[in-house]
């Protein structure tokens, strides 16, 4: 009796993670050293249009994408927040830092957070005095 239900707990477990992998996993260009802004086209498709050529470092490719996000909230622009990408990371532009994900869908993981005096730094690099 229980042999039955084992196997069907199984059976949906297995098709469960099938079904993981079928989702839509948008991935971004891979072009050495050029920083993209990413936009959403009115069909949903994204459109990457670069933004800086010869960037030594996604850190640096970073810094320009939040530069670029502040001067388009000056300019009154509604978003708070922007995407990127730099050699095949996607790069999502957040006031509370950058976060980095290798699809445009999937998990992302914080990278750099702004320091007190607006540089941005990796998270715990900085350390407040007691």
């Amino acid at each position: 009796m229980k042999t039955p239900v084992l196997a069907a707990a199984v059976l949906l477990t297995v098709s469960g993670f099938a079904l993981a992998g079928c989702e839509k996993q948008t991935k971004p260009p891979f072009e050495t050293g050029v920083c993209f802004h990413v936009a959403t086209n009115k069909d949903g498709t994204l459109r990457y249009n670069p933004v800086a050529r010869n960037v030594p470092t996604m850190e640096e490719c970073a810094g320009t994408l939040e530069g670029m996000r502040q001067r388009f909230i000056r300019m009154g622009s509604p978003s708070r927040s922007m995407v990127g990408s730099y050699q095949g990371s996607f790069l999502f532009i957040e006031k509370e830092g950058i976060l980095l994900g290798q699809t445009y869908e999937g998990p992302r993981y914080m990278s750099l957070v702004p320091t007190g005096d607006g540089r941005l730094a990796p998270p715990g690099a900085i350390r407040q005095a007691p």
